[in-house]
């Protein structure tokens, strides 16, 4: 637990350059003008053009310079020195104006200084965290009056069902970790990474949404979605960029967006 950041940061440094060059991230699409954001993602976040928007743990940055595209003024915070460095040099071969740094996500007030009218949060983030209070108050310390937090995640709920059915619990819910995982791959193929370990945490919604609320933010919306990205459980079917379960079949969450805002006055 102790040295959950260094162990996972190696991990992500060793993700980048596999990340960079998979199918998956398809980097060259995105040069052509491929938007990386999830369709249900621009219509929950809405208009960006002319706001200033921060992504904290943006990965190497195309999500972020999604929303350059769409005319936000982006900022991109990530704890990888190797994915900062390479956001940068997309979005330069882009012509898209961004600012990326290179931060540990609890210390985004201090490394970057000024606040913005949406901290955006993408998938997969929340599990890296230990702490979901502390990382609240983070996002309200980033945030001006009258701005929002949007997170789109993957339901928590999906990581206690088994791989193939995704119909039978078999992890505890309640079971926050960490959890200490050695993995030879990561997700987008099958490069044998350098560095394998990671340590994770499971939060569950309520956890989540009570953190958002204990910050000071008012909840707009929490939305629970019947599609994922990817086939997470071997029964489940593609259905253009998205899986859902097969039809006929009780649906449960896969995902889940929020939007939470700080009041105009600036007050809970």
């Amino acid at each position: 637990m102790d040295d959950y950041l260094q162990v996972n940061r190696a991990n992500w440094n060793a993700r980048v350059p596999v990340h960079v060059g998979s199918a998956f991230y398809d980097v060259e699409g995105f040069k052509a003008g491929r938007n990386a954001l999830r369709p249900f993602e621009l219509d929950e976040v809405g208009e960006v053009a002319g706001r200033s928007l921060v992504h904290l743990q943006c990965h190497f940055g195309l999500d972020t310079l999604s929303w350059a595209r769409a005319g936000a003024e982006v900022t991109g915070l990530d704890f990888s020195e190797a994915a900062i460095e390479q956001a940068g040099r997309i979005a330069a071969e882009c012509g898209l104006p961004a600012r990326f740094v290179t931060a540990d996500v609890y210390d985004a007030a201090r490394a970057l200084g000024e606040t913005y009218d949406i901290v955006y949060t993408g998938i997969g983030a929340l599990v890296w965290l230990p702490d979901l209070t502390r990382w609240a108050r983070t996002v309200r310390e980033l945030l001006r009056p009258g701005g929002f937090l949007y997170v789109a995640e993957f339901h928590p709920f999906v990581d206690v069902l088994d791989d193939e059915s995704g119909t039978k619990v078999t992890e505890d819910y309640f079971d926050r970790g960490p959890h200490v995982w050695e993995y030879p791959h990561t997700y987008t193929g099958p490069e044998i990474l350098e560095h394998q370990t990671t340590v994770q945490f499971r939060h569950g919604l309520g956890e989540i949404v009570s953190a958002v609320a204990a910050a000071g933010l008012r909840v707009e919306f929490l939305h629970e979605h019947d599609h994922t990205l990817f086939r997470r459980f071997g029964t489940l079917v593609g259905d253009g960029d998205v899986y859902r379960r097969p039809a006929g079949e009780p649906r449960t969450p896969l995902m889940f967006s929020l939007r939470a805002s700080l009041p105009a006055d600036g007050r809970s």
